[in-house]
């Protein structure tokens, strides 16, 4: 009965709540987007704005949200119920998201604990160092693949789904899962694990990085005081969600073509053979194939991300103000910097 009210009161606590806020903005914000990105990563030949075109035309413009309420954390995860967000499609009402909530709450709390782990010569009234954040993204990175793989491979599976597949065949997020298990057994439901943590551990380090550096620079300061504009925290995470893209952008592609495939429609072995045959297929260029999208929803997605999360930040220390404030100046700026 009084496991939030203390858990809130804990710095742990208002990360954790905090990053959870973060990532439901910024699914909210891009997931059309991402959409179209993996429908061009799959495909041989489709500019974004002939992709949108079609699927509206052809499947309604809420096909580009199928896959939004992938569930496995819902599953795992079912006690903290932290998230009751419906989306309507149809007759069916889409359950959005304790994967959301969980997976960015889970990053930014590993991250606040890593990014101080990595570096101990700094004090804990100071924001964490540029090396700290790095290493601590990448050590989140590594870390979140292995609740993410999953989901990405459910997510990717209804977004490709056309209309005709998706009333006859998988019609959500549980029945691609049991289809999974029950044709390729637990195996099936990680693949693409191995390049999931390829990509999300450099890109995480970049990210972190990125946004801690980029603040700094447009509000110099504000890493001790916290005190940045809504202008800043929409640019700078805005800027370290391209950088994570661009450092990774291939490595996403080949991910989105292995986990497309399914038992029976297997065309690559492995990341080598994927992108030996992506390549001589298609060109160097499919590496690429899909970047101004997932640089345009990068830049959304992650701004809204950072404003949501340190805006909730200070909502959570504002409403503490009656605690000790030596307290909550120290908390202040570990959980700012992150």
């Amino acid at each position: 009965m009084d496991f939030w009210p203390e858990f809130l009161a804990s710095s742990w606590g208002k990360e954790f709540v905090a990053g959870g806020f973060g990532g439901i903005a910024g699914i909210m914000a891009g997931y059309p987007l991402d959409s179209i990105r993996v429908r061009q990563q799959s495909s041989a030949s489709g500019s974004a704005i002939s992709i949108l075109r079609n699927v509206a035309r052809a499947e309604g413009p809420f096909a580009l949200y199928r896959g939004m309420g992938a569930p496995l954390p819902l599953l795992l995860f079912r006690c903290t119920k932290l998230v009751k967000i419906h989306l309507l499609r149809g007759k069916q009402a889409v359950l959005i998201t304790q994967q959301v909530f969980l997976q960015n709450a889970m990053v930014f709390q590993i991250y606040a604990i890593l990014s101080r782990g990595f570096d101990p010569s700094t004090s804990s009234t100071e924001p964490p160092s540029y090396k700290g954040a790095a290493l601590g993204g990448f050590g989140a990175g590594a870390i979140q693949s292995l609740m993410l793989s999953p989901i990405e491979l459910i997510k990717i599976r209804l977004q490709l789904q056309t209309r005709a597949q998706n009333n006859h065949t998988e019609r959500g997020p549980l029945s691609v899962a049991k289809n999974i298990l029950k044709a390729e057994g637990f195996r099936g439901i990680y693949r693409g694990l191995t390049i999931t943590a390829l990509r999300d551990a450099p890109s995480h380090g970049f990210y972190f990085w990125t946004y801690e550096f980029m603040r700094e620079k447009l509000h110099p300061g504000c890493r001790k005081s916290g005190e940045e504009s809504f202008d800043t925290m929409l640019v700078a995470g805005g800027l370290a969600g391209v950088a994570s893209w661009v450092c990774c952008y291939p490595l996403d592609v080949i991910k989105t073509r292995l986990q497309a495939q399914t038992a029976a429609s297997r065309k690559y072995d492995g990341i080598v053979d994927c992108f030996r045959k992506s390549v001589e297929q298609d060109g160097f260029s499919v590496l690429w194939r899909g970047l101004g999208t997932a640089v345009s929803r990068a830049f959304v997605v992650n701004g809204a991300i950072f404003t949501a999360y340190e805006t909730a930040l200070r909502i959570f220390f504002s409403n503490n103000g009656n605690s000790d404030s030596n307290t909550n100046q120290e908390a202040l700026h570990t959980d700012s910097a992150v």
